[in-house]
């Protein structure tokens, strides 16, 4: 198979999906969390863009596939087909440094980059993304989504989320 650099339409077509909050995490964008995969025009007025869930059986891909329809229908694109792509699989690594400098703002605590080329934290301790400390506990391995864990820090005894790393 061949693979081609995108045109500047798909390129800009790939922008805007990338731009469609996500619905459980409004404070980031499909792109910053990884998961628009990529954007082909198959014809005039029809394309087909490739999501990838952060894990199978994600509730918010069907969620995220509509509003990548619709901002793709406002832009004048007539037939949109959102495909799931689980290979290769998201993983947290996927998520840009705007991603995780949002989600550390929006008082997430994110998730340790394992990226190829950095170092492989050592440490199992999560940074309270409200005072910095890393004396913090886990209080449920689930918060108010699947890949989220719910955490208190014992030094500002502020509860917060922590992005899972996956």
């Amino acid at each position: 198979m061949v693979t081609t650099a995108p045109t500047a339409l798909e390129a800009e077509l790939l922008a805007l999906a990338g731009s469609v909050p996500d619905p459980e995490l409004p404070v980031l964008t499909l792109a910053e969390l990884g998961v628009v995969r990529g954007v082909r025009v198959l014809a005039p007025g029809k394309v087909d863009v490739e999501l990838t869930p952060t894990y199978t059986g994600c509730p918010a891909i069907e969620a995220m596939s509509a509003d990548i329809e619709q901002v793709l229908h406002d832009h004048g694109v007539a037939e949109v087909a959102v495909r799931t792509v689980l290979s290769p699989a998201w993983s947290t690594d996927d998520i840009s440094a705007e991603g995780r400098r949002k989600l550390a703002e929006f008082g997430i605590a994110p998730p340790r980059s394992h990226a190829a080329g950095g170092p492989v934290p050592l440490s199992l301790s999560i940074r309270c993304p409200h005072c910095g400390s890393t004396d913090t506990e886990l209080l449920s391995r689930f918060s108010s989504t699947a890949c989220k864990a719910l955490r208190r820090c014992a030094s500002c005894r502020e509860p917060f989320d922590h992005f899972k790393e996956l």
